[in-house]
């Protein structure tokens, strides 16, 4: 009957997230449009897709200025999604799997919630195969397959899929390039990474360690302290209840740092600059503390800082060194099997709690990677 139902007609009812006016400030429900539309049967080549996991991330808060007029679909960047038969997992892009009966929900819980048969008419992709692709805040979608990249063939069937959106997905590949190719981490230096406990900051603190740097985390929260000193971290602090985030870089690190992980901006890059030893890199990776502002942050001149100890700054986005991404995305599944990089999910339920769920990681709620079940 299934088969029989798979040759068969069928419209999907599918629901997408839309940008209902560009965000003023911090973003308000009423920024987002939900929408519902019918998508017909895949013709020759293409494949439909349905959501299991949903992701958020700080980046969609800048590109939605930038990226995206008033009433598009909101956005999303490569995270993981598959093709062919009855699972699949979204994000902003999307991770699905495919399978044409009950037994792959036993193998693999991260897939068994609401469950739907959805068709292919792509050679290329078999059935059980997981993919990437981006297609934004969607229930559903239809590929011509031009889009969609395979996912990892040797994934354990024991680590959740929603993985493919964080740690072993675009923000792990993130945390890999800034340490790497911008800061090229030494063992034995000094790494300092602010949003320390976040889906990229937590990942960031772990590679150092393994690279054998010592690693000092700030965080908003003690909760999000102390997972970071079960993740390893030599130091870690609340910036909030501190008196002196000068004092406390300089109590954690003496001799200065040599790389600095950027994730927030504002104060706090002022104030780190000033304690980067000679010849230290600084990776660009993000600025969540100026996103929601209606007026330009200004701050200190970082020009003397720059010269005179002829330091390294640099921006940059995973997408430079997508040649890379495979073998990357090797390495951090082989860390994360090894128990090397260790991971944890902010989980909310439910497709209509997506604007929720991206509020709340932009005010910080998350700990590990904001993720949305369906």
């Amino acid at each position: 009957q299934r088969d029989q139902g798979l040759q068969s007609n069928i419209m999907v009812h599918a629901k997408f997230w839309t940008l209902r006016q560009h965000f003023l400030g911090f973003p308000k429900e009423t920024d987002f449009e939900l929408k519902e539309e019918e998508l017909p049967e895949p013709k020759d080549g293409e494949v439909l897709l349905e959501a299991v996991f949903l992701s958020v991330d700080p980046y969609m808060r800048p590109y939605s200025r930038i990226h995206m007029k008033e009433g598009d679909t909101m956005i999303g960047t490569q995270v993981s999604s598959s093709v062919l038969g009855q699972f699949a997992i979204l994000s902003s892009s999307a991770l699905c799997m495919y399978s044409r009966d009950s037994r792959m929900k036993e193998r693999n819980p991260a897939c068994s919630q609401n469950t739907v048969v959805v068709q292919s008419q792509n050679p290329n992709y078999a059935v059980g195969s997981h993919v990437i692709v981006n297609c934004g805040w969607r229930t559903h979608f239809l590929s011509d397959g031009s889009n969609l990249k395979l996912l990892l063939s040797d994934w354990p069937e024991e680590l959740p899929l929603s993985l493919a959106l964080g740690t072993i997905g675009m923000p792990g590949l993130t945390a890999l390039y800034g340490l790497e190719e911008i800061c090229e981490i030494k063992a034995g230096e000094t790494i300092l990474v602010n949003a320390a406990a976040g889906a990229v900051g937590s990942v960031v603190g772990q590679i150092a360690k393994i690279k054998g740097c010592r690693v000092v985390g700030s965080a908003g929260t003690d909760e999000k302290v102390s997972y970071l000193k079960e993740l390893g971290f030599d130091q870690a602090f609340n910036y909030k209840t501190i008196s002196s985030l000068e004092d406390t870089l300089r109590e954690a690190a003496p001799q200065g740092y040599d790389c600095y992980f950027e994730n927030v901006g504002g104060d706090f890059t002022s104030v780190a600059l000033a304690q980067m030893r000679s010849f230290g890199r600084i990776a660009l990776c993000g600025s969540i503390s100026m996103y929601n502002d209606t007026t330009p942050q200004t701050g200190q001149c970082i020009n003397s800082h720059m010269i005179l100890k002829q330091l390294r700054m640099e921006g940059f986005l995973a997408t430079r060194w997508e040649h890379k991404h495979r073998d990357g995305l090797k390495r951090l599944l082989a860390w994360v099997k090894e128990g090397k990089i260790k991971y944890r999910e902010h989980i909310t339920k439910g497709f209509n709690n997506m604007p929720a769920a991206f509020m709340g990681m932009l005010n910080g709620s998350n700990i590990g990677k904001a993720v949305i079940k369906i």
